[in-house]
């Protein structure tokens, strides 16, 4: 038998050791790791980004939103403890910060895993600029992302999970921000008790001057929601008084409705705590109307028509106060349904310890639920009249735009009000740059006749 030559050898054992090679590469590429186990983490590139000079701590708890939710979303924003349940490479956490001048920040994450020997990879993006970075551990930590330009204004800071070795990204609490567009100072919620109140957006108001002294049994509005203001959580209020309010809302995707509401006399938010001669009283309501007691923002008499109003679409709402001799008062509630050309009760309630004529005027746009607080809405508020005890119908030609206690705290200022071509208007949430000064006054010349009803045919 031959010798194979040696030279031959060393070349068979190089090409064997080539061919195993290129095989465990093309066995692993593309392969996601093993469930439960880290991911490979690339070593960090050197950066000397650091936080210098004042850093601002935006808690994700009063400033963030679920805004690209996955189909089925376990993500939540927790009050007061930031992301929660961020299991899903789908879902987009958007977070918003107002810069009052232009400039570049350093950022940086408070996060971690939920479990030790976990990891996982996150990008955040803002203003098209995107960088990743890995949760390793499971105790909080300061994670720095890197150095961004931001104009004037509100900026959306976006996280999205790319990869996890468990079943879950992890959690945020908190995002630090420094550099010189924090200079003039930044508007967000940094209060504990304002989170759930900036995470619903600043309401507004019109607060509607009377053109008289004489005591006034009537108010009368039209509200034309545009077509894609309605967004879900919305509350559009049209005829506001010291006692209560009467609009229509977007409760759910499936559900609105024409909501009436007389406050109690006794000041609590606990219905059940109102002395039974100060509860509100039912005097009538109309078909498919319900009545029952609310309570959380003051507490009294409550009722609402379910109804699916349209936007795009004006509608009518007539209230009327008249006292009933006896130190109480009665408030009635009509809603007009275009369709049918016929007014329709919604309710009338009796006030105790309550001697008045309607008083108070205004209308108000407010979001009632925080997870819709980054989404827009607005209303066009319009052909206001009151009618006087005597029988005269006065237009209302002046408002002032006022806010809350979430806007005047500085937790957040996406509300405004003014003047369009049909009346005034509200516009909130959704983190705009326009602005119009708290307490400004706004005047409308109303071309409209004087409303035709018949209040002998009212129901």
């Amino acid at each position: 038998m031959k010798k194979t030559p040696l030279k031959f050898i060393g070349i068979m054992l190089f090409h064997l050791a080539l061919i195993s090679s290129i095989s465990c590469s093309k066995t692993t590429a593309g392969t996601d790791p093993a469930p439960n186990k880290p991911l490979p983490v690339e070593d960090p590139k050197p950066t000397t980004v650091s936080h210098q000079g004042s850093k601002f701590q935006i808690p994700l708890a009063g400033n963030s939103f679920v805004t690209s939710p996955a189909s089925g979303y376990a993500e939540n924003i927790h009050n007061p403890n930031g992301l929660k349940n961020w299991n899903s490479a789908n879902s987009i956490i958007s977070t918003y910060v107002r810069f009052k001048t232009a400039g570049k920040i350093v950022l940086s994450l408070n996060a971690r895993t939920l479990n030790s020997g976990e990891s996982s990879e996150a990008e955040i993006s803002i203003n098209n600029k995107k960088v990743k970075i890995n949760l390793t551990e499971s105790t909080m930590k300061e994670i720095m992302v890197g150095e961004f330009d931001v104009p004037a204004g509100y900026v959306k800071i976006d996280l999205q999970g790319t990869k996890k070795s468990g079943s879950n990204f992890g959690e945020v609490s908190e995002m630090t921000i420094s550099g010189s567009a924090t200079a003039a100072g930044l508007v967000y919620s940094n209060k504990a008790s304002f989170y759930y109140w900036a995470r619903r957006g600043p309401s507004c108001h019109l607060q509607y001057t009377i053109p008289t002294t004489e005591s006034v049994s009537y108010f009368y509005s039209e509200v034309l929601v545009p077509t894609g203001e309605d967004a879900q959580g919305s509350y559009f209020m049209a005829n506001g008084f010291a006692e209560g309010y009467f609009g229509f809302q977007v409760n759910s995707p499936t559900e609105r409705r024409i909501l009436f509401s007389v406050w109690s006399p006794y000041n609590t938010d606990n219905p059940n705590d109102i002395p039974a001669d100060q509860r509100i009283t039912l005097n009538k309501k109309g078909s498919d109307v319900y009545t029952g007691e609310f309570g959380n923002e003051g507490s009294g008499g409550q009722s609402y028509l379910k109804y699916n109003w349209k936007a795009g679409t004006t509608y009518r709402f007539l209230l009327k106060g008249e006292p009933d001799g006896t130190g109480k008062t009665d408030y009635t509630a009509w809603f007009y349904t275009p369709e049918t050309e016929k007014w329709n009760l919604i309710a009338s309630f009796k006030r105790p310890k309550t001697n008045t004529y309607l008083r108070s005027f205004h209308s108000f746009l407010e979001n009632f639920n925080p997870s819709y607080g980054h989404q827009g809405r607005q209303a066009h508020y319009q052909n206001q009249w009151v009618r006087t005890t005597a029988g005269t119908w006065l237009k209302v030609s002046e408002a002032t735009f006022t806010v809350d206690d979430t806007y005047n705290n500085q937790q957040r200022v996406d509300a405004m009000g003014g003047t369009n071509a049909n009346g005034f208007f509200l516009r909130n949430c959704g983190f705009f740059n326009d602005y119009v000064e708290p307490g400004k006054k706004f005047s409308y010349m109303n071309q409209k006749t004087a409303p035709s009803i018949d209040f002998t045919k009212l129901p």
